[in-house]
């Protein structure tokens, strides 16, 4: 199977800096993301996708629905591709880093999960994905979802590493599960 994994577009959140994860906030692409969504539609209007799945939060499925333009495929929503719980919602994200920067991979802070939960969140998600019969995937998701799947995929990254990993909004990456992975610190 291949697979295209993108980072939605650009939102009004990413302008002001805030967190979000949950999906009855109004949290939507502004101009820029929604002309991010239309570059990235067109990069990928000749694969030939024939699902598309994002998570349970608005800004994904209206990145989906502009680059399926070109697909018609159905868009499918899976809970495991979630942004991180933060515990922060609608609140800086420099208030989240701080609080967590005494133990960034296991903080917990205000009832969220940490960066190791919301990982093996994401690994189940994978796990579902190798039992799919689907040849062309398009997965919608977020920058942390993403930095797991580069981690996964690409190998070489210790969980240290996982927020070194940079996804812009709508930077997306191409994997094929049936080659084999590289060598990871999540097998």
């Amino acid at each position: 199977m291949n697979f295209y994994c993108m980072r939605h577009g650009r939102t009004n959140y990413n302008d002001l800096g805030l967190c979000n994860d949950d999906p009855s906030r109004d949290v939507h692409l502004t101009e820029i993301g929604i002309a991010q969504a239309q570059s990235a539609a067109l990069a990928l209007r000749d694969v030939a996708i024939e699902r598309i799945i994002v998570s349970p939060l608005p800004r994904t499925r209206q990145t989906a629905e502009i680059v399926n333009r070109y697909h018609a495929a159905p868009i499918v929503m899976h809970a495991d591709l979630a942004d991180i719980r933060s515990g922060f919602e609608g609140k800086p994200v420099s208030d989240y880093f701080a609080a967590i920067c005494h133990n960034p991979l296991r903080a917990r802070v205000n009832g969220g999960e940490s960066l190791l939960d919301h990982k093996l969140r994401v690994l189940h998600f994978i796990d579902w994905l190798k039992v799919q019969q689907d040849k062309n995937l398009l997965i919608v998701a977020h920058e942390e979802t993403m930095r797991v799947f580069v981690a996964y995929f690409e190998g070489g990254v210790e969980d240290s590493q996982l927020r070194d990993i940079h996804v812009g909004n709508c930077e997306y990456r191409h994997y094929n599960l049936d080659s084999p992975c590289k060598k990871s610190s999540f097998d």
